[in-house]
């Protein structure tokens, strides 16, 4: 695949001499950055966007993308053809030596657009995000300039930024630092960056089978994950396989706390552990790369009008593919609610609320990672005791196969404290509640609900039609696959914030407590 490149350009700023008043500057041109300048320009808010780069990294790196995280980039104009060009699964298999424990089905029920997971190297996704943000007249993506000064001030922040025709500073009503998990941006804030490093080396290698070969059953029409603990080409440690778009394969070896990372480095020992693997079938190593990780976030992702997203704010170990994931959902959360920041439609409590649901997003798929990497790597004779007998009974105990850990997979936090929601007046038997996420269904036209909610606040009503000044609404059947997700009735109402979470829900239609949700949803004091 081609890679787009974005190379440096003066500025009108460097220029002029002049600070030009950017409503937004984004620090960090990965997926995250570009997921949310794509979200506010859609929105009508002008974006620049820098970068000490100016080209897509190479490697896989991040390979799974999650549902929720399809539907985003579906909004912003690139999930179709993500979901296209990448590799799709929902199933898993999870291995103890040659046996298999469990497996697993991520969506078991049709009638969604996206699939459960799609598989598709980090470079071609952000390829599709670089395109898309360059065809977009109200982003301006900048290369080669380095953020190296930050100074925020009550009605906007000034950034100085480093070019190869030296420093100028630039002018912000908002930042935004997606700058990774180095954030440069975090770093001049002061911020602290908490957690937990853990001390064991993992090998990433991506390889190309030779033309039909199919070694231990692998087969490209049928991709599905596979986990193994203690394989007998890997004794003592893990192995995870993916399927990849172009017919590569990536494969995670677990190489322990003492790894020896330069012997590992070699190119001969890594077609050695790959062989054997493979049982012996030819390949080509396409790139590899070793990798310690850390379960950790930042003690704020507010600091007046900067805002930390993506590694930035938090980092997760790579198992539940719960690290760019969650930082595409923290473009999705932020977007709309910056959006009607800047245009002078909600609060600032709306950021607020950006920091307490991300920040509990964060705490979630950090709790889930560590306890991944405990079940993978345990710390104790008690602990690999534990984990042996878990893997042994899995088999035949449905009770041992939740205890088994190889990764809870990526899926939206729901954030039923949030308070942008306005709580159930009555009992609901089933369906999301309010800050829990709005499930996609078929229309009856052959669309998808997913679209149809258009990144912006809906109604949806179930069985007739009502009317909110304002407010979009979409007609639903009071009885059907939609209603059965959402524990509707008829004449239930749901009313859906933009980034696709419940933000209040009724049994019975009341246009004032709409209004009062929805206001409450902006994040006004009258809500």
């Amino acid at each position: 695949m081609n890679l787009p490149r974005y190379g440096y350009q003066q500025s009108l700023e460097q220029r002029s001499g002049q600070p030009q008043r950017r409503p937004v500057v984004i620090v960090g041109a990965g997926p995250v950055g570009l997921t949310l300048a794509l979200d506010l320009a859609r929105r009508d808010v002008p974006v620049v966007v820098i970068d000490d780069n100016d080209h897509i990294g190479s490697g896989s790196r991040a390979v799974c993308w999650a549902k929720k995280t399809l539907e985003v980039f579906d909004r912003v104009g690139v999930g179709e053809a993500v979901a296209r060009e990448g590799v799709r699964w929902q199933r898993g298999r999870v291995f103890h030596g040659e046996r298999e424990a469990y497996h697993f089905d991520l969506l078991p029920e049709d009638g969604h657009k996206m699939p459960a997971m799609v598989n598709l190297q980090q470079d071609q996704v952000e390829a599709r995000l670089v395109r898309a943000v360059q065809l977009d007249s109200r982003i301006e993506l900048r290369g080669r300039h380095e953020l190296i000064g930050l100074e925020p001030g009550l009605t906007g922040v000034t950034l100085t930024v480093r070019t190869p025709d030296g420093l100028f500073d630039m002018r912000a009503d908002w930042v935004v630092a997606c700058d990774g998990a180095r954030s440069p941006t975090r770093t001049l804030l002061g911020l602290g960056f908490a957690g937990q490093v853990f001390e064991d080396r993992f090998l990433i290698a991506d390889v190309t089978l030779a033309p039909g070969a199919r070694p231990r059953g692998l087969d490209p029409a049928r991709p599905e994950r596979w986990f193994w603990f203690d394989p007998p080409f890997h004794r003592g440690q893990s192995v995870l396989l993916h399927a990849q778009a172009g017919g590569l394969w990536r494969i995670d070896f677990q190489l322990g706390r003492d790894a020896d990372v330069e012997a590992e480095k070699q190119p001969e020992r890594i077609r050695a552990r790959v062989s054997a693997m493979l049982d012996g079938a030819p390949f080509e190593l396409a790139w590899s790369s070793i990798y310690q990780f850390a379960c950790r976030r930042a003690e704020r992702f507010r600091v007046g009008r900067v805002l930390l997203a993506g590694d930035a704010a938090h980092q997760v170990s790579p198992f539940g593919a719960r690290g760019a994931n969650s930082g595409v959902q923290d473009a999705d959360n932020l977007g709309w609610k910056l959006a009607a920041v800047v245009k002078g439609e909600g609060s600032e409590g709306l950021l607020d609320a950006y920091e307490f649901e991300r920040m509990e997003a964060a705490d979630d798929n950090i709790g889930h990672s560590t306890r991944a990497t405990d079940f993978i790597s345990p710390k104790s004779a008690l602990s690999r005791r534990l984990r042996r007998a878990a893997l042994d009974l899995a088999p035949q105990a449905a009770f041992a196969k939740a205890l088994v850990n190889s990764g809870r997979l990526s899926m939206p936090t729901a954030h039923v404290d949030s308070p942008l929601s306005t709580p159930d007046e009555e009992p609901w038997a089933s369906g999301p509640g309010p800050g829990c996420p709005a499930p996609d269904a078929p229309l009856a036209d052959g669309g998808w609900l997913s679209e149809a909610l258009a990144g912006r606040f809906t109604l949806l009503a179930f069985g007739w039609p009502v009317a909110v000044e304002g407010l979009p609404v979409v007609v639903l059947p009071g009885e059907g696959l939609a209603a059965r997700r959402y524990g509707a009735r008829p004449g239930s109402v749901v009313l859906v914030r933009p980034d696709a979470v419940v933000a209040a829900r009724w049994h019975r239609f009341d246009a004032d407590a709409v209004r009062r949700a929805w206001a409450r949803a902006f994040g006004r004091s009258n809500g």
